[in-house]
């Protein structure tokens, strides 16, 4: 069986991670997650990769985490521990690599997470994006409650947050949520702009997320965000 999330190099430096799940609309689920944290650390450690662009295969992005394998771990003390030892997401924020999401269709719970936590999102018009825990009796697990307030205005973010509605890709646009939308067959034409942009100067790149971090150094940052 194909494996659900694919690594690739280019001669740039340019690391592509695409989610290949298509037909559960590119649902996250474990051996995607551990991929995930196998891939980054593989870009962390490749001194040539400079640039690293997340991309979904087929209709969307993410729908987000498949809630299919919720509630299925033998031991909810090793779950959180496996989460804790494999933390994407703190691996995406502390990242020595730019950080671009490709963003179309469905970007939803985990599917908006982790563009958060990038340093740049590019979306298609097309694009909509949510954080709908909140219609299954949770909250989003995956950064969404940190990382959205510090990009949206607080009001936005709560309302996000606390209403699981999806928002259009212009409207995103306007609250600062992505930071550029094109039509959806200008998406890859954009994301070669914006590595482009990224490899002629990673650090204005990454500024962004460093201050988010609240340091100009990723090594030193404090772990976790409150």
């Amino acid at each position: 069986m194909a494996e659900p999330v694919h690594f690739s190099i280019d001669e740039r430096g340019v690391a592509l991670i695409t989610l290949d799940r298509p037909t559960r609309l590119n649902a996250i689920d474990l051996r995607m997650r551990d991929l995930l944290w196998e891939y980054l650390g593989a870009a962390e450690a490749i001194p040539e990769v400079r640039v690293i662009v997340f991309r979904g295969e087929g209709r969307c992005f993410s729908a987000g985490a498949d809630i299919s394998e919720f509630g299925t771990a033998p031991s909810i003390m090793a779950a959180r521990r496996a989460r804790h030892e494999r933390d994407i997401w703190w691996q995406l924020l502390t990242h020595r690599c730019v950080t671009i999401a490709r963003m179309h269709g469905y970007c939803y719970g985990a599917g908006l997470e982790l563009p958060l936590f990038c340093d740049l999102r590019i979306a298609a018009d097309d694009a909509r994006l949510a954080l709908p825990e909140v219609s299954l009796a949770y909250i989003p697990s995956a950064g969404g409650t940190q990382m959205l307030p510090r990009i949206a205005p607080p009001g936005v973010a709560a309302g996000m947050i606390l209403t699981g509605e999806p928002i259009t890709a212009a409207t995103a646009l306007r609250w600062g949520i992505v930071d550029r939308v094109v039509p959806a067959d200008a998406l890859d034409a954009a994301i070669d702009e914006a590595v482009a942009a990224a490899l002629a100067d990673p650090a204005a790149a990454r500024a962004r997320r460093l201050r988010l971090l609240g340091t100009a150094d990723t090594q030193a940052a404090p772990r976790p965000l409150p």
